[in-house]
């Protein structure tokens, strides 16, 4: 009996084993069909070049004596049929800025709250020599925002998912849009 035992377990545990391989990060593998790393990493690098070579940046070093714009990325919506963190896509876009050293970004929504926080909680704790004083922050000039949307067509086994990144830069004390830009992908599934 316990040979009976021991061979439905051995049996089972080696049709459960699993293989898990290293890649490069930059491999493009698609398996779901879904949104994954690599159409992040594209969208990001698209408009990334597109934002950081556009007319506004010259524009404002115009109008502002040569002042290197200041932007902070605000909010990027997933409105898409599926769950996509927008977070690694802004956080690749927040690193060609700094990167680019073409504007300077300034830390927004529940990062800027903590920092705040760790600023008020200085104010008690912190020896006056070293306290962070309020009122001293880099205002932005410019907010990136933007959403990820998805249309898909689908009939039997087969289905074509059309992602759409949108994004605009607005000027934060004219609410004037300075920057619009896009990037679609589009996969086809079959299974």
């Amino acid at each position: 009996m316990y040979a009976g035992v021991f061979l439905a377990f051995a049996l089972l545990a080696s049709s459960c084993s699993r293989t898990v391989t290293r890649i490069d990060n930059n491999t493009q593998i698609d398996i779901s069909g879904n949104w994954n790393n690599t159409d992040s990493r594209m969208v990001a690098d698209d408009l990334t070049a597109n934002i950081l070579s556009a007319n506004w940046i010259s524009n404002h070093l115009q109008a502002k004596a040569g002042k290197t714009p200041v932007v902070v990325v605000g909010m990027v919506q997933n409105k898409s049929h599926e769950h996509i963190d927008a977070e690694t896509f802004t956080k690749d876009i927040e690193r060609a800025f700094i990167s680019s050293q073409k504007v300077r970004l300034v830390q927004g929504g529940k990062k800027r709250e903590e920092l705040r926080g760790e600023k008020a909680d200085q104010q008690k704790n912190a020896t006056v020599s070293t306290m962070k004083k309020f009122g001293l922050e880099n205002g932005a000039d410019y907010i990136l925002q933007g959403s990820i949307n998805s249309i898909v067509d689908s009939h039997k086994r087969q289905k074509v998912v059309q992602y759409q990144v949108d994004l605009e830069l607005t000027n934060i004390e004219t609410n004037e849009v300075v920057w619009i830009g896009d990037k679609k992908i589009t996969k086809y599934v079959k299974n």
